[in-house]
């Protein structure tokens, strides 16, 4: 498995330190980065209160990823709201009902499926002028405002050695799970200048890349 948001909650293994089955890999901590991702938003847009999150049914991470979106969000200090998409003909429906709730900023996750549609949800947020958080810096690079995430490029290439070593014998249960050592946070002036948003100066200077 690879950039896995919660593998230990979605039932795929045991613990990290042991998965104990047949099945290994990497994670990106995608529940441990919720809290951390609001936070970012906030520091960014203070006035922010009602966060959309986009979510999957059909990803397993995406159940355990609720279950700390609704822990961390009154210490936060924010409201969700569950956006679910789990198939094509269900993105513009959500998304009109999401807007009628007024959210003030949208999470989007590192999810396949919603990767896939990736450039109509940057579309849409940019036409309803709504901030939106990503975890794929790519994303960014595309239009985004701004993300926060590990390098899914790396994660894949750390995982050939998962393959390499599985190919000469050694069983899944006994290699680790890897986790992400260096996270990277992305800012898109241009967009936060055609939200009308001036980025805050502390956090153009944290950011790993700043697009102009």
């Amino acid at each position: 498995m690879i950039a896995i948001g919660d593998p230990v909650r979605a039932g795929f293994v045991r613990s990290l330190a042991r998965p104990g089955g047949n099945i290994t890999g990497n994670t990106i901590l995608g529940t441990e980065m919720s809290a951390k991702r609001v936070q970012l938003l906030k520091e960014f847009i203070p006035g922010v209160l009602r966060v959309a999150f986009l979510w999957n049914p059909n990803n397993a991470s995406h159940l355990a990823y609720l279950e700390e979106w609704r822990a961390v969000a009154p210490k936060l200090g924010i409201e969700p709201l569950f956006v679910e998409v789990g198939r094509s003909d269900q993105l513009e429906s959500a998304f009109a009902a999401m807007m009628q709730k007024r959210p003030d900023a949208l999470s989007v996750t590192a999810d396949p499926f919603h990767l896939s549609h990736i450039g109509w949800v940057i579309d849409f947020v940019a036409k309803n002028r709504l901030p939106a958080m990503y975890v794929v810096k790519d994303n960014v690079v595309a239009g985004g405002l701004m993300s926060y995430g590990p390098s899914l490029p790396d994660l894949y290439r750390r995982a050939a050695g998962y393959v390499h070593k599985i190919l000469q014998g050694t069983k899944p249960a006994d290699l680790p799970v890897e986790q992400p050592v260096t996270f990277e946070l992305v800012v898109n002036l241009r967009t936060a200048r055609a939200l009308g948003l001036e980025v805050p100066p502390t956090l153009l200077v944290r950011a790993d890349e700043v697009i102009e």
